[in-house]
């Protein structure tokens, strides 16, 4: 198996966004309601030109919403979200957020009314002015007003990424993969997942599973992509307060495409691969896979990258059997721990009998030029019946695990048909 740095392994759009104890949707999640109650009556004087008085009954002001963050709040997070409470049977009919210099925030409902989300980040030490307008059952209208600061730009902030590029074609098993550096602590981790919004096009439903300590978490649905589905994910992690101190860096966004279905099969009993596009099986090809001593992993990865050409410089290796520098053609990296399906002329005479590779999956120099030319990175490849299991988190192992395992690993609750934060 072939070990060099992740060169990209496609981390530029990194982009993960976090959640945080929706700091903008205020402390008090009880019941809403209008706040002052109804109208009260009062009386005045009032000096007739006969000399006489009489009293004019007068109305105290409108009742208006409460909302949050609370008037004269400083300090808030710029991850902030606004929110109000409305009378039972009420319904907000307008959000503005205007900054100090005028400038107008957009932004949208979470698919759940809880809060307004803005579209991006708010800028640090910005004087902001949230207007919410409702309807009551009756069709009154009520409106609430409050202006809050945010803080300073913080020092201490996280790193963090985004496996997935904007214009770009994947395979049906590419998840969305997001990174953290340090991880998310695990009581920070459902805040942070309310802040990781994935929306696909057709509809289907997925779920969220942290893996390797809170350094990556995945987005998968519970059967590959339907072909020619659009995702649109939006990692909303700026500003997010962490309990480490730290907070999160920048929000990060894509919206990609997923093309047909292409389906890699390889069995170790009869040491071959079965390639299956749209239901079809359009080859069969012998492969070579990990000899006992550096046997190949069994289970579900997907292609992470591809090199037309590369070298493989194990000479770090501790074992000086695994020693060596060799010249690589047509590459497509399986794990991170440099697992490859690659050309192997060397190795042709025994493809389809015998196993003789350090992991790597060999075929001939025809069929990897062939398998390169048609693969796009986020194809699945399932390999069985090998000696060693595939770890979770030696690359992107979404679909290493049954729809049932997966879910387990979301820090929210996953309603039955599945689904993440959303967005109305």
């Amino acid at each position: 198996m072939g070990r060099f740095a992740r060169a990209g392994a496609t981390m530029g759009a990194l982009s993960l966004m976090a959640s945080l104890a929706l700091t903008g949707c205020g402390d008090d999640q009880k019941k809403a309601e209008f706040v002052g109650g109804a109208p009260a009556a009062a009386s005045s004087s009032v000096a007739a030109e006969s000399g006489t008085a009489s009293a004019e009954p007068t109305r105290s002001p409108a009742p208006t919403l409460k909302v949050s963050p609370a008037d004269g709040a400083k300090n808030k997070a710029v991850s902030t979200e606004i929110s109000a409470k409305i009378p039972e049977g009420g319904k907000v009919t307008d959000v503005t957020l205007t900054a100090s210099d005028g400038d107008k925030v957009e932004g949208r409902w979470r698919a759940d009314g809880s809060s307004w989300v803005p579209n991006s980040a708010l800028k640090y030490g910005t004087r902001y002015t949230a207007t919410v307008t409702a309807a009551g059952e009756g069709g009154e209208t009520r409106q609430g007003a409050s202006t809050f600061t945010t803080m300073a730009k913080p020092k201490s902030m996280i790193t963090s990424g985004l496996y997935l590029f904007s214009d770009k074609t994947y395979g049906v098993g590419m998840p969305v993969v997001t990174e953290f550096h340090p991880g998310i602590p695990a009581k920070d981790r459902a805040a942070v997942q309310k802040r990781m919004f994935v929306r696909t096009d057709p509809p289907q439903p997925g779920a969220w599973h942290w893996v390797s300590n809170g350094t990556q978490a995945y987005y998968r649905a519970p059967e590959y992509w339907k072909a020619g589905t659009t995702i649109t994910v939006r990692i909303a992690l700026a500003g997010i307060p962490l309990s480490n101190g730290k907070y999160g860096n920048v929000d990060r966004s894509a919206t990609a495409k997923i093309g047909r279905s292409f389906v890699m099969k390889v069995d170790n009993a009869t040491k071959k691969m079965t390639v299956t596009q749209d239901g079809q099986v359009i080859r069969t090809i012998p492969v070579s896979l990990g000899k006992k001593s550096t046997p190949s992993s069994s289970g579900t990865m997907v292609v992470m990258e591809k090199l037309e050409s590369t070298v493989f410089d194990t000479r770090d290796d501790p074992d000086p059997a695994n020693r060596y520098v060799t010249e690589i053609d047509f590459a497509q990296r399986l794990t991170w721990g440099g697992e490859y399906i690659h050309a192997a002329p060397w190795s042709e005479h025994v493809q389809g009998r015998r196993n003789v590779s350090h992991g790597c999956v060999n075929v001939s120099m025809a069929q990897g030029k062939w398998l390169f030319s048609q693969t796009k990175v986020g194809d699945p490849i399932t390999i069985k019946g090998t000696e060693r299991k595939l770890v979770p988190g030696n690359g992107w192992t979404a679909w290493s695990l049954s729809w049932s395992e997966f879910v387990k690993g979301s820090a929210l609750p996953v309603p039955q048909e599945g689904s993440g934060p959303a967005l109305a």
